[in-house]
């Protein structure tokens, strides 16, 4: 059976993350390959930090989307790929990747992924997480903190000057593109009850 790609998108601090270990978990990890747009920044090796951390890395020219659509179709095709490791803290890819292997179910994440229009024809279901953006950016400025070495002064900052604009020029248009809209993320558990039964109901008729 052909797989089914499954795409979770939703503005920065919606809930994504929440939505995908809801569906791993419910469904299954050893039957979904997981990949994140985030691990396609392209490297910024090539600048100075203070350089780096300029880029506006809300703009879908900042991801190198055309491999993250080779991957799915080598994916589709059967063939294990190799995802890059990038490192947020220095805005640069490492020299490691990540071996993901083929399964039933292809499962990318990511808030620009419905704004490519290659990448979208690729899914099969769109799910779109919606979230205030009040509490979007709470969350993102509790994990840009914790997790990726930020000074609040610098993510507030990026919030202003590209985040907040870059949501308004892609991300939120993208919704449109949705088959699912899930309000207030992983806490809908109404939907996410939908979403996993969809899954799963697709799924039927053989596994791996």
């Amino acid at each position: 059976m052909k797989p089914i790609v499954i795409g979770v998108s939703g503005g920065t601090g919606s809930g994504k993350t929440t939505v995908v270990q809801a569906i791993l978990e419910r469904v299954g990890a050893e039957r979904i390959a997981y990949i994140q747009h985030d691990s396609y920044y392209r490297d910024q090796s090539h600048l100075p930090p203070e350089e780096r951390a300029r880029v506006n890395f809300d703009h879908p020219d900042s991801l190198e989307t055309e491999l993250l659509v080779k991957h799915v179709r080598q994916l589709l095709a059967g063939q294990a790929v190799e995802v890059p490791v990038y490192d947020f803290t220095t805005h640069t890819r490492t020299k490691r990747t990540q071996r993901v292997e083929p399964r039933r179910v292809i499962l990318v994440e990511g808030i620009l992924i419905f704004a490519e229009p290659t990448l979208r024809d690729l899914m099969d279901v769109k799910i779109y997480v919606d979230t205030d953006a009040d509490i979007r950016f709470i969350r993102r400025l509790q994990r840009d903190i914790a997790e990726r070495g930020r000074t609040m002064e610098s993510v507030i900052e990026q919030y202003l000057t590209t985040v907040r604009p870059m949501h308004m020029e892609f991300v939120e248009p993208s919704k449109r593109y949705a088959d699912v809209i899930i309000p207030e993320g992983g806490f809908n558990v109404v939907a996410l009850d939908m979403v996993v039964a969809r899954v799963q109901g697709l799924l039927e008729g053989g596994d791996d």
